[in-house]
């Protein structure tokens, strides 16, 4: 089942209809999915709504870096000039995985928004992600696609410059809905993304869950270690898609990402 949320509230698809759940947020309950199929079973189908919001209500969104391969090995380059190549070499080797806030809801765009590249960067990046959400009991309790927008110079020339780097307004996308599931989601799972200027691809790669080196599980177990979150979060997962070191994002570039299962997140890349 798929969660969406619209101007006039969350709707839930099941067997492609729509419902209209009742005002308010989307309590994680214990048995969540349980909880939404009764719900949904005397709520009235939805009337159409064309627009989209960001799937959350009161998370925060968190992300991990490094935990696949090929990020590990673009985030070592990014890095060189600045001598911190080993310095991600060890993070995606450690036991601990990196992981760090990424935007609190009123920072995150939805489908069909406009994600933003900083003023004083030169080198940016989309980074599709597999997105979880996760309850207050750090249960994964469903997914969905996340852009973790990056300005690789800035952290290339500092690792400690990441917050600017990857925090910012418009730096976050996710969407267009929730898969809610109780079951993990499988390695074979897809995650795609490409990119069009002015019509025209200029970049389109794919990777699949397999190429992550930690499991979703335990990037959760290690969030929740010290960190409450009362409403639940959000924790991207890292890439493995990663344009190459000549290219970085235009104003106007159509930004879409696909996760078999969730749909596809579009977004367009803001004019300042």
């Amino acid at each position: 089942m798929l969660l969406y949320k619209t101007r006039t509230g969350w709707q839930l698809e099941t067997d492609g209809v729509r419902k209209q759940l009742p005002a308010g947020g989307i309590p994680l309950h214990e048995d969540l999915h349980a909880y939404l199929q009764q719900t949904a079973a005397d709520a009235p189908v939805a009337a159409a709504d064309g627009e989209l919001l960001p799937p959350i209500d009161l998370q925060e969104v968190w992300a991990a870096g490094v935990t696949y391969f090929r990020s590990r090995t673009a985030r070592m380059a990014e890095s060189e000039t600045a001598g911190g190549g080993s310095f991600y070499d060890r993070v995606y080797n450690a036991e601990r995985p990196e992981l760090f806030f990424k935007a609190p809801p009123y920072r995150v765009v939805g489908p069909g928004a406009a994600v933003r590249i900083r003023r004083d960067s030169k080198w940016n990046v989309p980074e599709p992600e597999l997105a979880l959400w996760v309850s207050p009991e750090g249960k994964i309790a469903g997914y969905s696609i996340g852009n973790d927008m990056s300005s690789r110079d800035i952290e290339g020339e500092n690792p400690l410059y990441l917050p600017q780097a990857k925090s910012y307004d418009g730096s976050c996308a996710l969407g267009p809905a929730i898969l809610v599931t109780p079951e993990p989601l499988p390695a074979s799972t897809e995650i795609r993304m490409s990119i069009r200027r002015a019509g025209a691809s200029v970049f389109s790669d794919t990777t699949t869950l397999a190429a992550m080196k930690r499991r979703p599980t335990e990037l959760v177990e290690y969030l929740f270690r010290e960190t409450s979150f009362p409403n639940g979060c959000f924790l991207l997962t890292g890439t493995g898609i990663i344009p190459p070191d000549t290219f970085t994002l235009h104003a106007g570039d159509v930004i879409e990402i696909a996760i078999d299962g969730i749909g596809v997140l579009l977004n367009t890349v803001a004019s300042e």
